[in-house]
């Protein structure tokens, strides 16, 4: 143990530099979760002293220093989707590799919003990003008194960067491959009504359906989850069941899949199609082959890291980075 450590002295960044051989600026530099100029050769021997002093990195004091605190508000509805656990955990793990932590904040309701504002709650954050649909850009820039906010809910303004799915490429590429197979027939489950995210999305379907002569029967509201799917196939058992069945996430097609499984035996759908939407990892496994839409998920997230990292790169007015999903044919297509 070094005599610092063993006298109870606290230890300091001017320790560190003296054993290391460098200055206080160049140890500090090294020690910087920002990118800061440094030879590789000086921030090892910084590094490898610090952890020999048992330094501790005062994350106050460079908060002070860099006006940075490496903290980043992820702002959403709530988390019972599973597809939020799939975008999430790879998020979480990307965002930590640029040496940011997350403070996940749930706004329920556009009361909730109003709550924060009303009483003064806001967080020192580097950045905000906004999933949930209950909050506007000017709002969350409020919220957290910062002007770096990435939208990803449709509600964006020329003041912040966002990033938008190409939702229409992957529904047309769905709704195509069901009027091959000659569906003449649809219903659509849908999720929350006042996303516009879920309005382009209804809208979507909707010309897709049109361009291809499939009629839609009927259009069943959900709420993404799981329940919702498994609610919404009894409001249509019973009823002169469609060619196929659209659903805007694929929680809800799994509650649709459960209810109907015995029509889906040996992976052949009997009744009807079944395409869901956010294309779930848990999809590639034997217990729910439902064809669905999705996006490259590395993608969305190195853009919204990428929109971390550089704020300086995004300039008012810039238009959304748009990702593009593409249609997954599974068995429940047929």
């Amino acid at each position: 143990m070094n005599d610092d450590a063993a006298s109870g002295a606290k230890v300091t960044i001017a320790d560190v530099a003296r054993v290391a051989g460098v200055s206080k600026a160049v140890a500090s530099r090294a020690l910087s979760p920002q990118p800061r100029p440094v030879s590789a050769d000086k921030r090892e021997r910084v590094l490898a002293a610090a952890k020999s002093l048992g330094f501790r990195v005062n994350l106050l004091a460079q908060s002070l220093t860099t006006k940075t605190v490496n903290l980043v508000a992820v702002v959403v509805n709530h988390i019972h989707d599973l597809s939020d656990l799939d975008l999430f955990d790879r998020l979480l793990a990307d965002i930590q590799a640029v040496g940011k932590q997350v403070i996940l904040i749930r706004v329920g309701s556009v009361d909730k919003v109003d709550e924060f504002l009303r009483r003064g709650v806001a967080y020192h954050v580097d950045a905000a990003l906004v999933f949930s649909d209950f909050a506007d850009a000017a709002t969350v820039r409020r919220m957290f008194r910062t002007d770096h906010v990435i939208m990803l809910n449709a509600r964006h303004d020329r003041l912040s960067p966002a990033i938008m799915p190409d939702e229409a490429q992957g529904i047309g590429e769905a709704v195509a491959d069901a009027a091959r197979k000659g569906v003449r027939t649809a219903i659509l489950v849908t999720g929350r009504a006042t996303s516009l995210i879920e309005q382009t999305r209804v809208a979507s379907y909707r010309e897709a359906l049109t361009r291809h002569g499939i009629e839609l029967m009927k259009l069943v509201q959900g709420d993404y989850s799981y329940v919702s799917g498994h609610a919404a196939a009894a409001e249509f058992a019973g009823e002169a069941l469609p060619d196929a069945v659209f659903c805007t996430s694929d929680a809800m097609a799994m509650g649709i899949f459960d209810v109907y499984r015995e029509q889906f035996a040996n992976n052949k759908p009997r009744a009807f199609r079944l395409y869901g939407f956010d294309d779930l990892s848990l999809l590639d496994f034997d217990a729910y082959p439902i064809a669905s839409i999705g996006y490259d998920k590395a993608v969305y997230v190195q853009e919204m890291v990428r929109m971390i990292s550089d704020p300086e790169n995004f300039t008012p007015g810039r238009p959304p980075v748009v990702v593009p999903t593409r249609f997954v044919s599974r068995a429940s297509a047929g």
